[in-house]
């Protein structure tokens, strides 16, 4: 399978019908990016993505394609060489900003979201943490903005979310990883303690 048709079938997964009907699931990966203030990058998604447009979401987030340097299992290389391609894809960081052993993999969850009647996402989100200085040249196609925040700011945009205001909508999956993780990663992060809440073993499924 080349990686043309990969993206295909990847496209085909997203299908709400094909989603519910034949329970399809797909590999992700969601990428926290902190500078060294420990303030966490986050993007609004561009109003032309087939899923989720205009939402704000973590750093980066997508799928490993089938390709042999992101389907390498041992200590999650696949995942974290196709955060690197994608991070370059979508915000424009150079691979020599984020090297592949800088990111922690913290751990995985299933989830099911549906975006609209005819798109949604099935999928096991790898998490992967990083703290970089990074050069940013974000892609039109792909990203509509971007800011850092810190707690007391993604605080502020949770309780924008939840109260409807200005249009803000977070991504499903940005929002279970923050309501069940986020808050206690970042105290391990800036504690330099991050390896104590590391666990790839569980698949933690949430709704």
């Amino acid at each position: 399978m080349n990686e043309e048709i990969s993206t295909l079938c990847l496209y085909e997964k997203r299908r709400l019908e094909k989603i519910e009907a034949e329970n399809l699931l797909h590999r992700a990966f969601s990428v926290f990016l902190f500078n060294s203030k420990y303030e966490l990058l986050l993007q609004q998604r561009s109003a032309t993505k087939v899923t989720f447009p205009l939402v704000w979401t973590n750093t980066c987030c997508s799928h490993p394609l089938y390709r042999e340097s992101e389907l390498i299992e041992e200590n999650v290389l696949g995942v974290r060489n196709a955060a690197q391609r994608k991070l370059l894809d979508e915000l424009g960081i150079p691979a020599e900003d984020v090297p592949v052993d800088q990111f922690t993999p913290l751990g995985r969850i299933l989830y099911k979201a549906p975006s609209d009647g005819k798109w949604g996402e099935h999928e096991l989100d790898y998490l992967l943490f990083t703290v970089r200085e990074v050069n940013m040249k974000p892609n039109p196609d792909e990203v509509a903005d971007v800011k850092y925040v810190n707690r007391e700011q993604l605080k502020e945009l949770l309780r924008k979310a939840d109260a409807g205001e200005e249009g803000l909508k977070l991504s499903p999956w940005f929002r279970l990883v923050v309501d069940n993780f986020l808050f206690k990663w970042w105290d391990h992060l800036e504690k330099g303690t991050l390896e104590e809440v590391r666990d790839m073993k569980t698949i933690h499924k949430l709704t």
